[in-house]
């Protein structure tokens, strides 16, 4: 965590699922900041960008000189989560390169023009943000807006499940380490503009091949930054294997 104890993942994470299993009814008021980032024990910081994210979902709105306000649980129908245990990076990107190609595919074929507004409107944002910790919460926004264009809720609940590792400490370290040597913002930007624009061209191949293609990237970068720092993971050996690549996408 940053010095005042930033971490937008956990705070959203957290947030999530306080409302879950609060009993706060439709339109009822929540705390404030101070008192949400002293539950969570986060920053202040955190709690406003988490409360942004889920805002921008519909989850809750915020009401200036009001306060904030819960939606009701029938937002939260589309977040549910499933538990998983801790795991290292390498087993995360064998899940993300099977899953999320598909949900790529899948978005090209069901997104709504409000769908594929929102993914390019956050893939711009990103592209403007220099705080690690805010491009980490947008970045899981972005790729959560794909998983909730494809339209299959299990799916989406698989999708949520491998996000909640983002608000891992050693996670974060090194995907920050790997973005600070490789300096991949621009790159990332381009990505995830060409995804964006394969889901709303109605190209599933592409918008699969698209996602591919930029998870694998971010593989071999965290993959680079490991072995510098002398932690490469058990299975690497098997990201050199065709098959490892083999996503299922459509065929033609």
């Amino acid at each position: 965590m940053d010095e005042d104890g930033s971490n937008s993942d956990v705070a959203l994470e957290r947030l999530r699922h306080y409302l879950q299993n609060s009993k706060v009814p439709a339109d009822g008021k929540l705390p404030t900041e101070r008192q949400f980032a002293e539950l969570f024990g986060v920053g202040r910081r955190a709690v406003r960008r988490a409360l942004e994210a889920l805002e921008a979902e519909g989850v809750l709105s915020r009401r200036q000189g009001a306060g904030t306000f819960f939606g009701g649980q029938g937002a939260l129908l589309e977040t549910g989560l499933v538990d998983v245990s801790r795991t290292d990076f390498i087993e995360i990107m064998e899940v993300r390169l099977r899953l999320e190609p598909q949900l790529a595919q899948l978005a090209a074929l069901r997104a709504k023009p409000e769908h594929v507004a929102r993914m390019r409107a956050l893939a711009v944002k990103i592209g403007q943000l220099t705080d690690f910790d805010e491009r980490e919460l947008w970045d899981g926004q972005l790729h959560r807006s794909i998983a909730l264009a494809a339209g299959n809720r299990l799916f989406l609940s698989l999708f949520d499940a491998v996000n909640r590792i983002r608000q891992d400490e050693a996670w974060r370290a090194v995907r920050e380490r790997a973005r600070n040597t490789n300096r991949s913002g621009d790159v990332t930007t381009e990505q995830h503009l060409h995804i964006v624009d394969c889901i709303a061209r109605r190209d599933p191949v592409s918008a699969g091949e698209a996602m591919s293609s930029h998870l694998l990237i971010l593989q071999e970068s965290l993959m680079r930054q490991t072995s510098l720092d002398g932690a490469v993971g058990p299975v690497e050996k098997d990201s050199e294997d065709p098959g490892f690549l083999n996503n299922g996408a459509f065929k033609r």
